[in-house]
């Protein structure tokens, strides 16, 4: 993607949200430290159990755990509202941008109704939508990743190099399907755009034969570029569910083995297998933040061609 159109959208979110964005990105790091807990508890919890230790002690433990979820639970409800607000901000500043009244006269097609009633209406959810977690989600979801893999190197190398494993190739294919995906993107856009031109068009007696061939060949095309993009995105999602499931295999296959070794216990099989999950949910969400990011930049610039900012 340009670089120079994710430096614009960026610039365009920091000039209308920057005190949304630092506290929301302290609000994340607040989320991903708790995110460590729940694993050292898990382990603990089964360890004493497993170890016939007094039951008080595990009751404890569990009274903790339910103290952090709760936490956890409401510290991220409180950002994820906070982040839509964020969103539905940067939704309202473009569409008041794109109001009728701020170019009576516009002519030619960038100055169209039809295409400022496709922008209205659905163009600026995407960039609004990315708007909102575009600082504190890759803060959030990094944050969870470098913590989690870090405490899992720290109790045990080998289990930890399995998770490793399991997210490396994700980097090899989904670059490739998500530039794919976002040609198409770009290339729907602009035939929703001339879609709506010509409903405008119809509405006014302006429509022909020639008109109504075109439209229909137009629809036929948005859906092909749909199914496209449908086949590349669950693509995506079934690769990454493929790697998250050899890499639980990975660590009871690894697990299994040390623990005959007597090098591990029950209690960090557990903990590896619950943070493999916690890894796997914040990588899928980096994925589609990047995906968000891309889509959100090719919008943005699309929007910005028609307020005549680029």
């Amino acid at each position: 993607m340009n670089k120079n159109l994710i430096k614009d959208l960026y610039r365009y979110i920091w000039s209308i949200s920057a005190r949304d964005q630092v506290l929301l990105s302290i609000m994340s790091v607040g989320v991903f430290l708790l995110e460590l807990a729940p694993l050292e508890l898990q382990r603990r919890i089964v360890n004493g159990a497993v170890a016939h230790h007094p039951y008080r002690s595990i009751a404890i433990l569990c009274g903790v755990y339910l103290a952090v979820s709760l936490v956890h639970g409401g510290l991220k409800l409180v950002t994820n509202v906070y982040r839509g607000s964020v969103g539905e901000k940067t939704n309202r500043h473009l569409r008041m941008q794109l109001a009728p009244a701020a170019e009576p006269d516009a002519k030619g097609p960038e100055g169209d109704a039809g295409v400022r009633i496709s922008i209205v209406l659905s163009e600026t959810e995407a960039v609004g939508g990315f708007a909102g977690g575009s600082f504190a989600e890759p803060v959030l979801n990094a944050g969870i990743l470098l913590s989690v893999f870090g405490y899992m190197l720290y109790v045990q190398p080998w289990m930890a190099l399995v998770a490793l494993l399991m997210l490396s190739p994700q980097l090899l294919f989904i670059p490739a399907l998500q530039e794919s995906i976002n040609r198409r993107t770009e290339r729907r856009i602009e035939t929703l755009r001339a879609l709506s031109n010509a409903i405008v068009d119809e509405a006014a007696g302006n429509g022909t034969a020639s008109t109504h061939h075109t439209y229909r060949r137009r629809i036929g095309f948005v859906y092909l570029l749909n199914v496209q993009i449908f086949i590349r995105k669950f693509g995506i999602n079934f690769l990454m569910n493929l790697l998250y499931s050899l890499g639980v295999i990975g660590i009871l296959a690894v697990g299994g083995w040390l623990m005959l070794q007597d090098r591990t216990d029950a209690g960090t099989i557990v903990a590896f297998i619950s943070g493999l999950n916690k890894m796997n949910v914040p990588w899928r969400d980096l994925m589609n933040w990047f995906r968000d990011l891309t889509n959100a930049g090719t919008k943005y610039r699309l929007i910005a061609t028609q307020l005549g900012k680029v």
